[in-house]
């Protein structure tokens, strides 16, 4: 594998990668597919997807990412396990430095995805899936008459417990400051909800539950009193952000304020030819696993034109 050339190499083995690994090869370009430190993206933490179209009862969201790698092993995709460090994109062939060693690749699928920002307790590690969770939208329906927490104060979080109030009794927006950094409008949108409350200067020490029966509250530090309460509810959704997976393209492919990859509107080009996009790391909006997937077949059809067009 070492002196070869692929002819496509995708970085990431998420909805996204693992689309694009279908559609080319299908197409007969013989992906490579590296997987990455975490394989089969986030949804290999995620417990029951309901929303993803041809499962109607629902699927677990590891036993969804096996099918799907499954069905991409079936049309010959190769699987790199491992890390990519380094990319080199100044010339063609591109070369990239997976856990030491150089894979050369025509053309190169950046699938990396976006990591939720987590407050980093042990608890949190534990609850994840079983009542915690970063995305309202996949989640939020799995609450209905119920009473959660959201952990933010910016847009995002606004965003998010306005999207609950669908489904939940009642949504507690707890936030370490004594006011909001979502943008005005958002801000009024959330007080003029009766389901909507504020917990100001607050940060969250401990998530109470467990796997079997799911969240049943929190304790929370008051930061400017330094008292730590316990405050019941029966799930917990992080909003303080996602930070893309773009480190190792630093310096050699555009990237918006937040460090997200930037596209040609209306196809998956990066600046750099040859190198295409796809999921989440190209996608600040929405964030879920069917747009990463549509996208990952725009990336491959994108990738299987520009090769036919530059290699016959």
């Amino acid at each position: 594998m070492a002196d070869e050339i692929h002819k496509v190499v995708i970085l990431g083995s998420g909805p996204a990668g693992l689309t694009a690994a279908l559609y080319t090869a299908r197409a007969n370009l013989e992906p490579l597919v590296v997987e990455g430190l975490e394989p089969g993206g986030q949804l290999t933490i995620t417990t029951e997807v309901e929303n993803y179209p041809g499962f109607e009862k629902g699927i677990q969201g590891p036993e969804m990412m096996d099918v799907f790698r499954r069905q991409v092993e079936r049309f010959g995709t190769r699987f790199l396990q491992g890390d990519v460090t380094e990319v080199k994109l100044g010339k063609r062939p591109f070369e990239l430095v997976c856990d030491g060693k150089t894979v050369r690749a025509e053309a190169l699928i950046a699938s990396t995805g976006a990591s939720a920002k987590w407050l980093g307790i042990d608890s949190e590690q534990r609850l994840k899936g079983y009542g915690v969770s970063a995305c309202a939208t996949c989640d939020g329906a799995f609450f209905k008459n119920k009473e959660v927490v959201v952990v933010g104060g910016g847009d995002t979080a606004i965003e998010e417990a306005t999207f609950l109030t669908r489904f939940a009794n009642k949504v507690s927006i707890v936030h370490r400051r004594d006011e909001l950094r979502a943008s005005k409008i958002m801000q009024d949108r959330a007080r003029r909800n009766a389901k909507i409350a504020f917990v100001w200067d607050s940060i969250i020490e401990e998530i109470y539950g467990e796997q079997k029966t799911g969240v049943s509250g929190v304790r929370l530090k008051n930061l400017k009193t330094d008292k730590s309460s316990d405050f019941k509810c029966e799930g917990v959704f992080m909003a303080i952000g996602h930070e893309p997976n773009t480190r190792i393209f630093k310096g050699q492919l555009e990237m918006d304020a937040l460090g997200y990859l930037k596209v040609k509107p209306g196809s998956t080009y990066t600046n750099v030819e040859g190198v295409f996009a796809a999921g989440d790391v190209a996608d600040r909006v929405y964030r879920q696993a069917v747009t990463a997937a549509g996208t990952g077949c725009m990336a491959a059809i994108d990738a299987e034109r520009w090769l036919e067009a530059h290699h016959g």
